[in-house]
């Protein structure tokens, strides 16, 4: 009997002391003396965050307007790279408690495929424009036009009655222009809130957003020029006509009228 007894002990000490060094290699992994990085495998967000659920329509673009967040930070946190194709069902992590420096930085501007199948949000026509971070958005953005004719009827504001964007008055079916080159990553009415909705890009920094529009004439993937007609004046339920006008710089809502010129 003892000796089964012994027997059984000298087992158990076997395998703990085996199991010793592969703790030590998983353990090691992360620090390794040498100094040569070693890729750490992550959620792309928090088990416990629920995230946004993508639907048919999305964009990476549409979901970080809905979140107020940088397009490319939700590209860092998701492991997205250009075109930044989603599909629906995915699941988007959007936290604030989650930014670039919480994650190893990706080259976001790399223009490289995932590998694997993956299903467009959207089929959107495809522009004989090749774009690329160094010849078509310029650094800086500079000779904002007016987006429309008419009177600010609502100004922007962050405090009390929040207004992201500035509300611009006009007449039903006049014509809405780009208020600078760009690039449209969303066009659509997906968005609660904003109507038949046109996303513009303008570089890596700045978008503007044209809202309550009655017609879209682009499409996403589409290049347009600074006063191009790219939609038609809509209205809001029983409100007159009239255009919301929005500019985010980093994906934080900016006042427009600091950058228009003054009229």
């Amino acid at each position: 009997m003892s000796g089964k007894l012994s027997l059984h002990y000298l087992n158990v000490w076997f395998r703990i002391l085996h199991s010793i060094p592969f703790f030590l290699i998983v353990t090691g992994c992360s620090h390794d003396p040498s100094g040569v990085q070693v890729r750490e495998l992550r959620f792309p967000f928090s088990v416990a965050e629920e995230g946004h659920i993508v639907k048919e329509g999305d964009s990476l673009y549409s979901i970080a307007w809905r979140y107020n967040r940088d397009f490319k930070e939700l590209a860092v946190l998701n492991n997205l790279y250009p075109p930044y194709t989603i599909y629906p069902g995915q699941r988007i992590g959007v936290s604030s408690r989650f930014t670039s420096r919480s994650l190893k930085r990706l080259d976001v501007g790399r223009q490289s495929k995932q590998k694997g199948a993956v299903q467009k949000v959207r089929t959107v026509k495809e522009n004989t424009t090749k774009y690329s971070s160094e010849n078509v958005f310029p650094a800086l953005v500079s000779g904002w036009k007016w987006p429309v004719l008419g009177t600010v009827v609502a100004g922007f504001s962050l405090r009390g009655r929040v207004n992201k964007g500035i509300d611009i008055s006009g007449e039903l079916g006049a014509p809405v222009s780009a208020a600078e080159a760009g690039q449209v990553v969303y066009a659509g009415s997906g968005l609660s809130g904003y109507g038949k909705l046109i996303i513009l890009k303008h570089n890596g920094r700045y978008l503007s957003a044209y809202a309550y529009n009655r017609e879209l004439y682009v499409r996403e993937g589409d290049s347009v020029k600074v006063s191009q007609k790219i939609a038609e004046i809509g209205s809001m339920g029983a409100t007159e006509p009239k255009l919301h006008f929005e500019i985010r710089r980093d994906g934080k809502p900016v006042d427009p009228l600091r950058y228009l010129p003054k009229r």
